[in-house]
């Protein structure tokens, strides 16, 4: 008889034992969420898992059972001729599905009868969503956050990269929500991973660190993009220091056109998002600063967005703040090396 582990412990360490973490639930709800690393081998697709469920209401759960059960062992024989025909036999997956029962089940068992053994994560994917849930939902110690704050332009994410580098510990949420944070963030139409996607995300980083040790932010709106940061998360970036970089006019400019290059080789984006400042800023103004987009004067415009929306959002956003600053760190460049000694200097605050 094959013989399956029932696993309960999926922190990183005992997950780091398995050669592949398999998600066997629909594509649907791969893309929702899943577990962190996990591979989709689907044993129903979007449209078998919505025929077996109706006939599951309709008719009866064993005729469902029973159909399902032909389409779960089709595709699990598709995968493995496919995916899986290269294993050896010393391979070790871990299996999942929704909630530890008949689609996980149905894959390890047949896994663990080739050779390969087999783990079955109890309670599914449903596991993994309460650890996340409890830990930045529920959970109300606030984390040892410091905010890398200053104006748009700044090189704010540039310098959590050094930070990152620099063996610092970094929550880029800008990275992990596929969106730069502004109107101008946007990556395009559905670009985003879903909200439970990006909690996860979130979290899988966060219960891999040491909590002695600070974690480092950019600071950032509730929202990125269509995102909303986690309640724990958000409270402790709004109880967080500050460390205020500051740039350059003239530098700011140039970072803004290098980094935003794809809007504005897209001159339907770049339209598009000077369209979302509509009632934010004056049709006068948005007429000329789109005649720049027009003109190809792409510094012009980053300059005057900058010192005409821009600045003024963050110096009414400052002057609402009541925390204090850890430190101002003056930049009169945005070069690898100008990061480089600002992260180190970050580092040994």
């Amino acid at each position: 008889m094959p013989y399956l582990e029932t696993v309960t412990d999926i922190s990183p360490q005992n997950l780091s034992r398995y050669d592949a973490i398999i998600d066997v639930r629909s594509p649907a709800e791969y893309e929702d969420d899943h577990l962190p690393g996990a591979i989709s081998l689907p044993v129903l697709s979007n449209e078998e898992r919505a025929k077996v469920g109706t006939i599951y209401k309709q008719e009866s759960p064993f005729r469902a059972n029973r159909v399902g059960g032909a389409i779960v062992a089709r595709n699990i024989a598709h995968h493995l001729e496919t995916a899986l025909a290269d294993k050896p036999k010393s391979w070790r997956p871990l299996v999942y599905c929704w909630r530890g029962g008949m689609r996980s089940n149905a894959m390890a068992t047949i896994l663990s009868s080739v050779g390969w053994p087999s783990g079955v994560v109890k309670g599914g994917y449903k596991t993994w969503r309460r650890e996340v849930v409890a830990g930045l939902e529920h959970e109300e110690a606030l984390l040892p956050v410091r905010l890398i704050d200053g104006q748009t332009g700044s090189g704010k994410t540039a310098l959590l990269q050094a930070i990152k580098a620099a063996g610092g510990q970094v929550v880029d949420l800008e990275g992990l929500a596929n969106h730069r944070g502004s109107a101008f963030g946007d990556f395009g139409e559905g670009t985003q991973p879903a909200q439970r996607l990006f909690e996860s995300l979130i979290w899988d980083g966060l219960r891999q660190m040491n909590p002695g040790r600070p974690v480092f932010v950019e600071a950032e709106s509730a929202l990125v993009g269509r995102r909303r940061v986690p309640r724990r998360l958000w409270q402790s970036m709004l109880a967080a220091p500050r460390i205020e970089v500051r740039v350059p006019a003239a530098v700011r400019a140039d970072y803004l056109v290098d980094a935003y290059a794809d809007i504005i080789r897209d001159e339907a984006r770049l339209a598009g998002a000077l369209e979302k400042l509509k009632g934010l800023q004056s049709k006068e103004m948005l007429a000329a600063w789109q005649a720049l987009a027009n003109d190809g004067a792409y510094h012009a415009l980053a300059r005057e967005l900058m010192e005409r929306h821009y600045d003024p959002l963050y110096a009414r956003s400052r002057k609402r703040r009541q925390d204090d600053q850890v430190r101002v760190l003056e930049l009169g460049d945005l070069s690898e090396q100008s990061l480089a000694e600002a992260a180190q200097d970050v580092l040994d605050l």
